[in-house]
């Protein structure tokens, strides 16, 4: 004789401890992964202190003579 099979119309779709917990962990790593993603897209830029220390040296102020030697007057 045969065995005894239970036929059902829908397959055994229950998974096992192992299973559960993998899908658990793969679940929990994924939304960790976000949370990382977007706090670091959200925090503010950090200011180098090179950057800050490297400017361009201040110029004296043009004086008027120089001014107008630099730009030449439009002819009339």
């Amino acid at each position: 004789m045969y065995p005894v099979l239970s036929v059902g119309p829908y397959p055994n779709s229950a998974l096992s401890a192992g299973q559960l917990a993998m899908v658990a962990v793969v679940v929990v790593l994924s939304l960790a992964a976000w949370l990382i993603l977007v706090f670091a897209a959200d925090r503010q830029p950090r200011h180098r202190a090179a950057a800050a220390t490297t400017s361009l040296p201040e110029l004296p102020p043009a004086r008027e003579e120089d001014r107008e030697q630099a730009v030449p007057k439009a002819a009339a």
